[in-house]
Parts: C-alpha cells; structure tokens; sequence
C-alpha cells in the first residue's frame, strides 16, 4: 500500500521542537525579509513566512520594495542588517525585480546571516561535505522528510530533476553526503523516462505541471514532487502526476503538504540555528 508522506506532520513536529528550545528565551530569533518583486506567489510565501515566525514568538521584519529599488539602497539595506545584532537570518526573496543584480546582493550577506544558504561560502561548504551555517530550506526538508519515513538513503539510486541552485544542485549534493547514488537531469536531459524508469528515489523540482507520468516510475519507487503549479480552475498541482503514480510509488507527497510545509518549517530552524550561533549562550 503506498504511503502518502505527511509533509504538514513532519514540519509540525519540527516546528514543535523549537518552541521547546525558545519559549523560555529571554531573547527571541529574529528574521528580516527583504521582497523585491511583484510575483504573487512570493507574496504569499513571504505572508506564510510572517505567520509562522509570529507563530513562534520569532521577530519579524519584511522589507517590501516597489519596481522603483534602486541597486544601492538594496546594497545600503543589507548593509545595514548585517550590522544589526539584533538580526539573526536575512532573506531575500527571489527572483527579483530583473534590473537588480540578484547575485551581487546574495553575496552581500554576512554568511553567518545567510538564512537561505545561498551564499557562496555555505553552498562550498555543502559541496565540500562540511557543516554549512546554514542549509537551503527546500533541500534540508526533503532529506529530513525522508529520514522521518525512515527511508535509508545509502547507495540508493536517486533521480533529481531539476538543477537550480535553490532545489536541484543543493538537493544533489545532500543526497551525495548521505551516500546515495546522484544522477541530476534537467531541461537538456535527453530520454528522462529511461534514467527515472531505474531509479529507488526521484525528486522533481521543475514546475511543469504533471511531467513525471506513472510509466516513467518503477514499482515501489519513493517519489518526492517539489515543484508546483496552478492550474486553470486554480488548483494546485505538482510536477507528478500524483493520482496515477501513487499506484505505482511505495511513497509519494502530495501537493500541496508535501515539501511546502517543511520548507517554511526549515526556515524556521535556520533561523534558531544562527541566532544560536550569534549568541553562543543562548
């Protein structure tokens, strides 16, 4: 019987777990959010962000910027929070609007502020299989999504589709650490049904709605659907084609309450994470 992962379960305990660590704190993480651009969607996720950290008890602060930013003021800004001890995690929410420079402003960030885990410093530290500051929300919560379940990760043959530096490289190179097997497809891959038919483990993260189909799964393959899309009628799918490939997948997360919850739930964590770090008696 295949096993639909609950992805809102596993980031309720995780979020459960730090309202232990940080109700009794005399000083409350705190989390600045900057918004630079007009997509619907990253509002809604930055809303998500700013309930969960009040939620907490976390501070919250959301910097929110018209198409009129300047590149200087969003270089004054991050500046300025990386300044601020009384700010623990910067996250800028991408994309951005297309005038700025998205790639100057990540490495702006002090990589012991860098909540995303964006920075060069601690995505090379990832690679190198040492202990980044902070790990990239989306990937952190798949692998721990699949620990949760119990799912041994050790010489299994994984799939990643998809390699953007937020999901698929960052999702790869955990996966890498945790001694799987890493083949990572994307756009260029050529017979994407070939590689995914002989995988234990595959992990879409493209946004193009219902690209993984039932005859491209083995039997009791783990299929974990990062991507998401609306639909016409405004439903939410993903990238499997999840009412028929959950009959042939042993596990499978739907969306949305799959990876979505865990992300925010991850987010979280981070942000503890580096308030520890910044204030080592905490």
């Amino acid at each position: 019987m295949t096993v639909i992962i609950d992805g809102k379960a596993c980031a309720k305990k995780v979020i459960e777990e730090l309202r232990k660590k940080t109700k009794n704190l005399d000083k409350k993480p705190s989390l600045a959010v900057i918004l630079a651009n007009n997509d619907p969607s990253s509002r809604i996720y930055v809303a998500s962000k700013e309930r969960q950290c009040l939620d907490l008890g976390f501070n919250s602060c959301v910097y929110r910027f018209d198409e009129n930013i300047k590149q200087q003021d969003l270089i004054k800004l991050i500046h300025e929070l990386n300044e601020n001890d009384d700010v623990n995690g910067i996250l800028v929410q991408l994309p951005l609007y297309k005038h700025l420079n998205e790639q100057e402003i990540i490495e702006l960030i002090n990589p012991k502020k860098d909540v995303d885990g964006f920075h060069p410093i601690n995505v090379g530290k990832l690679n190198c299989n040492l202990e980044p500051w902070a790990i990239c929300c989306t990937p952190k919560g798949i692998i721990k999504l699949l620990k949760e379940y119990n799912i041994n990760l050790v010489g299994k043959n994984v799939v990643v589709i998809g390699r953007s530096n937020i999901v698929g490289k960052p999702t790869a190179t955990l996966l890498t650490n945790e001694n799987a097997t890493v083949t990572l497809a994307h756009s260029k891959t050529k017979d994407l049904k070939e590689i995914t038919k002989n995988a234990d483990i595959i992990i879409s993260a493209t946004g193009k709605a219902k690209l993984i189909k039932a005859n491209m799964v083995k039997k009791d393959a783990i299929v974990i659907d990062v991507g998401i899309s609306k639909q016409i009628s405004g439903k939410l799918v993903g990238d499997v084609d999840f009412e028929n490939v959950k009959n042939v997948a042993s596990y499978i997360t739907p969306v949305p309450g799959g990876v979505g919850p865990m992300t925010i739930a991850c987010l979280m964590e981070n942000t503890y994470e580096l308030f520890k770090l910044q204030n080592q008696k905490a």
